[in-house]
C-alpha cells in the first residue's frame, strides 16, 4: 500500500485543508504538522498515545482533532479533496475488519463462506 505523499500532495492537502477550517478560533500552530500527524496515526494504526513526539503531545493533537471532527471540518475538507479527484467515484472504503458467519450447511459458527463464481 502506498503511504507516502509528495510535497505536491501536501500542498493541495494543506490548501484545502486551511479552506475547510472555521474562520473564528483558535488557528492551529503547524497544519502541515498536524496533518502529518494524522496521516502517521491512520497509516500505522496506532494509539493516540503512541503518536511520536515529533508530532507534539498526543493529547494536544486529538484535542484538536476531535474539536474539528464535531464541527464538521474533515466532512468538508473530504468532500472538498473530492471534487479534485477524477476518480473519487470510482474508489469505494471497506472496512479492514472480517466478519465470520454462521456456515447454514455446516452449522458451524465461525467459518469463512467462500463466494461461488
Amino acid at each position: 500500500m502506498l503511504t507516502k505523499m509528495t510535497e505536491a500532495d501536501w500542498a493541495v492537502a494543506l490548501e484545502v485543508f486551511r479552506a475547510s477550517l472555521p474562520r473564528r478560533g483558535d488557528k492551529g500552530r503547524d497544519d502541515r504538522l498536524f496533518l502529518e500527524a494524522l496521516h502517521y496515526f491512520a497509516v500505522n494504526n496506532i494509539t493516540w498515545r503512541g503518536l511520536p513526539d515529533r508530532y507534539g503531545h498526543w493529547n494536544s493533537v486529538w484535542k484538536r482533532f476531535s474539536r474539528l471532527s464535531q464541527s464538521g471540518v474533515f466532512e468538508i475538507f473530504f468532500d472538498h479533496l473530492a471534487s479534485l479527484s477524477t476518480s473519487a467515484g470510482l474508489v469505494q472504503m471497506f472496512d479492514s475488519t472480517t466478519q465470520a458467519v454462521l456456515n447454514h450447511e455446516t452449522n458451524e459458527p465461525g467459518r469463512f463462506l467462500e463466494a461461488s463464481s
